[in-house]
């Protein structure tokens, strides 16, 4: 099976024999297939109202478990976005009527952002299509490639980012 990868690499080959273009076929098919991913997982969270970063601070504070909240600087760091761009989600958010904000009880001047139970239903019934999407989308694996290609990527993942120390 010939792919659009192989057809790159080989005109490189030609091109280029100096180089060994063989990186190119893991990272450039991961990076596909990571753009098809987004592409379907995107399309599950628009169905339920949600951009991708919607989905993102609301799964946050869903798991977080009762009473489902968290603060704007603890969910800009697990979610791996500058505190302006937390404010503009949480604004968004708020608007729609799926998260509160209230003063903090142990920070007079911070505050707390928690789920509304209209975020509650909205991120439930979300991460339940969420989750029957990936299971879609890993099942065209066989479940012995799923297993190696977890483990592979769990290891190439830690070379680049330390776990969180709370797990999340």
């Amino acid at each position: 099976m010939t792919d659009r990868l192989d057809l790159i690499q080989q005109a490189w080959a030609r091109e280029r024999p100096d180089l060994d273009v063989r990186p190119q076929g893991v990272i450039g098919r991961l990076h596909r297939v990571a753009g098809h991913l987004t592409d379907e997982l995107v399309a599950v969270y628009r169905a339920h109202g949600l951009s991708e970063g919607d989905f993102d601070v609301l799964a946050t504070l869903r798991r977080a478990g009762a009473p489902f909240e968290r603060t704007p600087g603890d969910l800009a760091e697990n979610t791996l976005v500058t505190s302006g761009g937390m404010t503009k989600r949480i604004d968004r958010l708020e608007r729609a009527g799926l998260v509160t904000r209230r003063p903090s009880e142990q920070d007079g001047r911070g505050r707390v952002v928690a789920l509304s139970p209209r975020g509650v239903e909205v991120i439930d019934a979300a991460f339940a299509a969420h989750m029957a999407n990936e299971r879609r989308l890993v099942d065209a694996l066989e479940p012995e490639d799923v297993v190696q290609l977890e483990r592979v990527l769990r290891r190439w993942l830690a070379r680049f980012e330390e776990p969180a120390p709370d797990g999340r």
